[in-house]
């Protein structure tokens, strides 16, 4: 009997061990329900470092400020830093071969970084002018290891000389006293001398040479410009320079060492032989040549020896040209880059000096999702034979990056997702039933035998280091997390991602992984504001067609530009249709009315307040106009300080076109702007979010039950005064005041309104079901703070009358309207806060019944996870036990934060812009997508995985368990029955 104990603990310990809960995360199951994706945006510009043997890498900076260096062969990221918003790289170069030089923040800020790891070895802060100029960066590239020359930086309206060793400031030179607008620095080889040019106004040229070491000015040449200067100039070689006149229809040459020369003036028409159109200075540096773009045309030009001016060439827009590569002493290279119709791009390299010469001609079958070219970076390395091979660095149009040699693409990265603008979820398709083979089953038989067997020795820690690689492998190929299909507890789905380049990306939240992407064709060769929305979500059961969204465009310079409109299929990555309608698009408001298609019903709002409706179908005018009454949108316009409500007007169609309304205004909201500026504005998300229940309980309270007062037209409003609306720091405590607002979107009504004196912004606020929290920093408490607002409806409250329950006279059940006057009550707290803030969300579940989290991104790029509870209003020092009963916690004046909370682990999303939630089917569980330059996915339960068991839970251990249970009891029955007998026999 003892036996048969010891065996029923040992299973039981045995299910223990395996059914461990998922309140904690092991090494191993990380990346089993999440994903984290690197990236560094769009390149602008780049050095390669490939002379010493070793990892040949290259160093690029990008529009996301980023400075990186990836390795050549594979294009994985060595080392990355994520520079601040306002820190906008300017430069790069290396510096000594080992070091990496970054100018940024408009000239003045000057660092180097260990080119292996990336380790800043020193910065240096150019402070001293105040004229805003522009920035330059000049690196002699004779630098030897031993030798401290010095590395020149203009910016800020001063010169510097900085040591390449330490990055001392060796010598510094004002230009403010000058008016100089300084537009090159030139340093000749093994020169001691630096040139300074530019202009004073838009007539007078001058020069300045400098002493190279000392900074001491060694002579200054001015001169009458001949006409006036446009602002665009090139230098061509360390003697000449060339610049446009104001008119941009003629070319002046420069010659400024030992005085300066205007050689001749020619026009474009002598030229070009065709005097219409604008010219453009092309920012290329070519030995000897410049090129300008006109008419849709790249024209090449050399100045001969004599200081003619021949063209060279004449090339199409779409070409790229790339900055020579010097190849040996006196002969530099570059490349030129151009597609043709078959989906193919020719780069060839050629001589600067000999244009008809070509070194090298290739061609590559290029993806027409990648779009145009839009930079190119060469380098040259040496073949077997002794010749020059070259390889290619592309940026496309998608703001994707290429290395191209011999022919083909070595290796891509989809940089393009470092800039999402956008992001909305699409279910799978359903699983179609299929026949199981027998071979199926057997090989699903062993291999389950072999998965039990490994997960058993690692559940007795005899697993060795490779057997605990296969157990992760089987335990991601048995979540089945990648399959193109929906799964029974919602967890696989679609995120559809709108990236600034206005290419559109379905990333799988399994594995991360993108199943297609697509450049929209409508939406190319613009700089267009894009937004993504819902169009067709059509229920799997009813219809046969496949989801789709909508890309709205609102493309130009004006406000009052045409829109843009693009349909996808989610499925497919298709675009069904695409328009372009005649009027602006400055709101886009997704009703919460869908046609038989299960289309979306959509108000595109134009820059006068009109609306024009979408789809633009019979059916869909006819279920709007029974819906007519009820719609009302706002808009804000922060620089005015006015916030309006706006409705529709009947009978109002503009002639034939019954899917045109004009709108009326409702109501105004004027802030004085002397005294309250707009710095947020939040809403609640539209058709999204599930309300559980409207009421809540009150423990020692005279009405036991309080309602919450659920409204989709609430909107949050923050005011900071006008001197406290910029940065921290920049107002007193006494200047600086944060007003806060909870105004009905549809009458106008302010239905709360507080003051924290002594805060100001930023704000970042997030509004679900009854409650608003937002953050703020105070300046008298030199902290930050989150604060905490509900609302309830006050006129709601259980009538305790018993006469007016039986008779009906309640109003529990009486619709509600926002020009009804409701009264309602507030609560508020206030509770300080550790960290700075980059977005705030709230999770969100299937039926609403999961405890609430907030999803806080903090400064240091992390998502941490914070419990509702902490920010109840109703927190007090000493809370009733009926108040403990229900959770609520005792109060303290900071918010804890517990290092096990945070969402991404002790990963950083570079850059973090936002955090979206989904719901998942399983109630418990909310789906997490943080995006930024980097991406991460994750799901989280608020509340504990209280309704499921986890994914690589063994339902066949568990029937063995049960089974040796019932043996053991069976067995211990038996001999408990011989060993009574006995017994009875003595």
């Amino acid at each position: 009997m003892a036996m048969a104990i010891r065996v029923s603990l040992l299973f039981c310990i045995l299910f223990l061990f395996h059914a461990k809960p998922s309140f904690s995360l092991f090494g191993d199951e990380v990346g089993l329900a999440d994903w984290h994706q690197q990236y560094i945006g769009k390149v602008k510009d780049a050095v390669f470092h490939t002379q010493k043997a070793g990892r040949k890498r290259v160093v690029v900076s990008t529009e996301e400020n980023v400075v990186a260096s990836l390795d050549l062969r594979h294009g994985e990221i060595f080392w990355r830093h994520v520079l601040a918003n306002n820190d906008v790289v300017d430069g790069i170069d290396i510096a000594l071969g080992k070091y990496v030089i970054t100018l940024s923040s408009s000239g003045g800020i000057l660092r180097a970084w260990n080119l292996p790891d990336g380790q800043m070895v020193w910065e240096s802060s150019l402070q001293g002018c105040s004229k805003s100029s522009k920035s330059l960066l000049s690196i002699p590239k004779n630098l030897k290891v031993d030798k401290d020359n010095l590395i020149h930086v203009f910016g800020n309206g001063c010169l510097h000389g900085v040591s390449s060793i330490d990055g001392e400031i060796v010598w510094k030179k004002s230009f403010e006293s000058e008016s100089i607008e300084v537009q090159q620095i030139i340093h000749p080889l093994d020169s001691e001398v630096i040139y300074t040019i530019g202009f004073v106004g838009s007539s007078h040229f001058e020069v300045f040479a400098i002493n190279a070491r000392n900074g001491d000015l060694l002579n200054k040449y001015d001169a009458a410009f001949p006409g006036d200067f446009s602002g665009e100039m090139l230098l061509v070689s360390d003697d000449l320079v060339v610049a446009l006149g104001a008119t941009k229809s003629k070319i002046v040459t420069i010659k400024f060492q030992d005085g300066i020369k205007f050689e001749q003036t020619y026009l474009l028409s002598d030229l070009i032989g065709d005097s219409s159109g604008t010219a453009v200075l092309l920012p290329l540096k070519l030995q000897g040549m410049f090129a300008l773009e006109i008419n849709g045309f790249k024209i090449f030009i050399r100045i001969t020896g004599e200081g003619n001016l021949e063209v060279v060439d004449k090339v199409n827009n779409a070409t790229v040209i790339s900055d020579p590569l010097l190849l040996s002493e006196g002969e530099k290279a570059f490349a030129i880059v151009q597609h043709d119709d078959d989906g193919k791009i020719h780069l060839t390299v050629k001589l600067v000096h000999d244009w008809n010469k070509e070194l090298h001609k290739e061609s590559i079958v290029m993806d027409h999702g990648r779009g145009f070219i839009h930079r190119v970076f060469i380098n040259n390395y040496i073949r077997t034979d002794r010749s020059n091979g070259f390889r290619a660095l592309v940026v496309m149009e998608d703001h994707s990056l290429l290395l191209l040699q011999q022919g083909a693409i070595v290796w891509s990265r989809e940089d393009g997702l470092a800039s999402i603008v956008g992001v909305v979820t699409s279910e799978l398709p359903v699983e179609k039933e299929e026949g199981v083979s027998v071979s199926k089953v057997e090989d699903n038989f062993f291999e389950w035998l072999k998965g039990h067997m490994l997960k058993l020795k690692g559940t007795l820690m005899l697993a060795s280091p490779e057997d605990v690689v296969v157990i992760q492998g089987m335990r991601v190929k048995n979540s089945e997390k990648s399959k193109m299909t929906r799964d029974h507890n919602g967890f696989r789905k679609l995120l559809i991602v709108l990236t600034r380049s206005g290419k559109l990306f379905a990333l799988h939240t399994g594995d991360g992984r993108v199943v297609w992407s697509l450049l929209l064709p409508s939406l190319r060769n613009s700089a267009c504001g894009l937004s993504i929305y819902q169009w067709q979500v059509p229920h799997h059961h009813a219809l046969d067609e496949n989801p789709s969204v909508l890309i709205v465009g609102q493309c130009g310079q004006s406000n009052d530009a045409p829109g843009v409109l693009s349909f996808v299929d989610t499925y497919t990555g298709k675009e069904i249709s695409s328009s372009s309608p005649a009027h602006s698009v400055s709101q886009v408001l997704p009703l919460p009315f869908t046609d038989a298609t299960e289309q979306r019903l959509h108000l595109l709002i134009d820059q006068d307040q009109r609306a024009y409706l979408y789809p633009r179908t019979p059916e869909a005018v006819t279920i709007f106009q029974r819906e007519f009454s009820n719609i009302y949108w706002h808009s804000v316009d922060s620089d005015k300080g006015i916030i309006k409500g706006h409705a529709l007007k009947r009978n109002s169609n503009h002639g034939d076109d019954e899917y045109f309304f004009h709108s009326r205004d409702v109501w105004s909201i004027v802030f004085p702007s002397d005294s309250e500026k707009i710095i947020a504005t939040v809403t609640r998300k539209l058709n999204e979010e599930v309300v559980h229940t409207q009421a809540k309980i009150i423990p020692d309270h005279d009405d036991d039950v309080m309602y919450k007062y659920i409204s989709k037209n609430l909107m949050f409003v923050a005011t900071v005064t006008p001197k406290s609306s910029g940065e921290i720091g920049t107002a007193t405590p006494d200047e600086s005041s944060l007003v806060v607002y909870l105004i009905d979107t549809i009458s106008g009504r302010i239905l709360h309104r507080m003051t924290h004196h002594g805060s100001q912004g930023p704000v970042h606020a997030v509004f679900s079901e009854n409650w608003v929290v937002y953050h703020y920093f105070n300046l008298r408490a030199h902290r930050y703070q989150m604060s905490v607002i509900e609302i309830y409806d006050q006129s709601r409250s259980a009538n305790k009358d018993l006469w007016k329950l039986v008779l009906g006279h309640h109003n529990l059940t009486s619709p509600i309207s926002s020009y009804s006057r409701t009264e309602v009550v507030t609560k508020s707290q206030s509770y300080f806060f550790t960290h700075s803030v980059k977005a705030i969300s709230v999770t969100s579940t299937a039926k609403g019944v999961t405890s609430k989290q907030l999803l806080i991104g903090t400064i240091v790029d992390q998502v941490l996870a914070l419990d509702k509870r902490f920010l109840d209003p109703r927190r007090s020092a000493n809370p009733s036990q009926a108040e403990r009963e229900q959770g609520l916690v005792p109060l303290t004046d900071s918010l804890p934060i517990n290092p096990q909370s945070y969402v991404t682990h002790s990963l950083k999303v570079e850059g973090l812009r936002g955090i979206v939630t989904v719901p998942a089917r399983l109630e418990s569980t909310t789906l997490v997508f943080a995006y930024g330059i980097d991406l991460f996915y994750t799901r989280i339960a608020p509340s504990r995985t209280y309704d499921s068991l986890t994914e690589d839970f063994s339902y066949a251990l568990l029937l063995i368990t049960i089974v040796g249970l019932v043996a053991a009891i069976f067995v211990t029955w038996i001999l408990s029955e011989k060993k009574d007998l006995q017994d009875k026999w003595r």
